[in-house]
């Protein structure tokens, strides 16, 4: 924690959580904004729903690489210069994204975006620790999370708004127009936090070091698959969205704002809820309830969606709920990912991002392909993602049981 974290935010911790959050959302509203969109595009450039899908894993792929570097930099350099380069170079790929003529042009700016996306989402993680010992850190972590929830779930809508009456280019030059603002407020606002006494020098022999230390570190792992792929048991319905929304539950681009609306609800209030239990039952707990949740809520749907035929009724609650459970349990084990190493906190969020986007990009680019036309194909992967961080956790649990046992301090 920086000793004079107090000197570098004055301003209340909410205003710093808003800041945060929006850092955090270009991720997923680059990928929510575009997605009503899919069909136009895909006519407009004469691409096939493979080569659509292209544009997904591509994105997704470039943010899983980079997430390796973005934290390792911002031990090195500093949290703000990181964050302003990585806003630039998004920007600069929204714009070719706009000007794409061909679905070869936009899987590569795609892929640009991927790879400049991600420093904000690692670098906020650091700054909230480099500011917060851990309980405040978690209650903001969590309140970042609520923020960031309220961006994806305007995506869809701004986006299914501008496909229809502007055409889909106007999306990417939206997305263009938020760089700029954002690269602007963050050059105003963004304190930086790690102190230069503290950055680690930027030499390979150094990094490699510190890439073996945590990719060795088989706790460091095992959180990192218990946050990271549970995640894509929610997250494949939004891979699959234009197929599971449109397709299945008939649904047109102007309504997939219902799907995302509901998911984003799950994990604000889970967030919410997680902050409100920060410091006062121990981590594991609080991961254990979180785990218990997604368990129920992926079994029930399946259950469901091998008995009957999916319908927009009832469909999308059990996604919601898989999302609260998801958001309880995550802003805790990142916090467990950043203390195992507090010299290296950039680095480490790197790592933990990589592991997720990596995971996330085969979803993207070879399961939701194969599944994203099924109901009960969709629900049975779901479940196995979550079975898969449930049962690094429980390992972890199993082996060091008392990692997430005590209270946070304040």
């Amino acid at each position: 924690m920086n000793p004079n974290a107090d000197q570098l935010w004055r301003g209340p911790r909410w205003a710093l959580a808003v800041l945060l959050a929006v850092l955090g959302m270009l991720g997923p509203f680059s990928i929510d904004t575009y997605l009503p969109g899919f069909a136009g595009i895909a006519q407009s450039l004469g691409a096939s729903s493979v080569e659509m899908q292209q544009t997904l894993s591509a994105y997704l792929f470039g943010f899983a690489f980079m997430n390796l570097f973005h934290g390792a930099l911002a031990d090195s350099f500093g949290r703000r210069p990181v964050v302003l380069w990585g806003i630039a170079m998004f920007t600069l790929a929204s714009a070719g994204c706009a000007l794409s003529q061909s679905i070869e042009h936009l899987v590569f700016f795609r892929a640009l975006q991927g790879l400049s996306t991600g420093a904000g989402i690692v670098v906020s993680r650091a700054v909230i620790r480099d500011l917060y010992p851990p309980a405040q850190a978690q209650k903001v972590m969590s309140q970042v999370t609520i923020y960031f929830g309220v961006a994806p779930a305007l995506a869809p809508i701004v986006g299914g708004w501008l496909f229809v009456h502007l055409g889909w280019h106007s999306i990417f030059w939206f997305l263009t127009a938020v760089g700029l603002v954002l690269w602007g407020t963050n050059y105003r606002f963004l304190p930086e936090t790690l102190p230069p006494q503290d950055r680690q020098p930027f030499e390979v022999r150094h990094l490699m070091r510190g890439y073996w230390q945590l990719g060795s570190s088989p706790r460091f792992l095992l959180l990192a698959l218990a946050s990271g792929v549970p995640f894509n048991g929610m997250f494949l319905y939004v891979l699959s969205a234009p197929a599971f929304l449109g397709d299945l539950l008939a649904l047109q681009p102007t309504q997939f704002f219902w799907f995302f609306m509901l998911t984003i609800s799950g994990i604000m209030l889970g967030a919410w809820l997680s902050g409100r239990l920060a410091g006062k039952i121990a981590p594991k707990q609080q991961i254990r309830h979180g785990f218990v949740i997604m368990l129920v809520t992926a079994l029930l749907n399946l259950a469901a969606n091998l008995l009957f035929t999916a319908h927009v009724s009832w469909a999308l609650f059990p996604i919601a709920v898989f999302a609260f459970g998801w958001a309880l349990m995550v802003p805790v084990i990142t916090l467990l990912v950043l203390d195992l190493y507090p010299e290296r906190r950039g680095m480490a969020s790197s790592l933990q991002a990589f592991i997720g986007s990596s995971a996330n990009g085969v979803v993207a680019g070879v399961i939701a392909p194969l599944v994203m036309h099924s109901a009960p194909a969709l629900a049975a992967v779901s479940l196995g993602m979550l079975c898969i961080g449930l049962l690094a956790w429980l390992y972890l649990h199993h082996r060091w049981p008392d990692i997430g046992r005590s209270v946070s301090g304040q």
